[in-house]
């Protein structure tokens, strides 16, 4: 029962975020909000090209995080391929990075896990993305954990609890 308390929780906590979001996007004030709007705007776009920087550098092996032996990437496809359904095996092959799974503190641990997977929550590929988040909470326990699983570019494929 507290699980599904804690999940209902987890999610008007993520439609608070996105509708906080979606407000600061659409927010298109004049004079000095310009300017800060024009910063968060840049501060959002450095984030985003740096995602795409480390996912690309992740799919070259130069990457610190990427899927060579004893990375946490290898270490969750291993426990996919040891664990894991045929499907979640197939879409576990994707992963290029995987960061925050070995800093666990059971209050708000949020490890992100990279792919080169392409399209974001709408494309194609977001199947995939919800296996992908799914095989992570079969690896990994937090009392309070939310993966999210990204495209090549920085764009979020998918989320899920473990």
């Amino acid at each position: 029962m507290g699980g599904v308390v804690g999940l209902g929780l987890l999610g008007i906590l993520g439609l608070i975020v996105v509708i906080g979001i979606a407000g600061a996007a659409g927010s298109g004030g004049g004079g000095a909000d310009e300017d800060s709007g024009a910063s968060n705007l840049s501060v959002h776009n450095e984030a985003k090209n740096e995602a795409r920087s480390d996912s690309r550098d992740s799919l070259d092996g130069s990457g610190a995080g990427d899927a060579g032996a004893g990375s946490q990437a290898a270490d969750f496809q291993s426990c996919v391929n040891k664990n894991g359904t045929a499907t979640e095996k197939a879409a576990v092959r994707h992963v290029t990075k995987v960061t925050g799974a070995d800093k666990r503190n059971n209050i708000l641990d949020a490890p992100e896990v990279f792919t080169d997977f392409g399209g974001g929550l709408t494309g194609p590929h977001q199947g995939e993305g919800k296996l992908i988040a799914s095989a992570f909470s079969s690896c990994y326990e937090s009392d309070n954990g939310l993966v999210t699983v990204y495209d090549k570019t920085g764009e979020i494929l998918a989320n899920g609890t473990f």
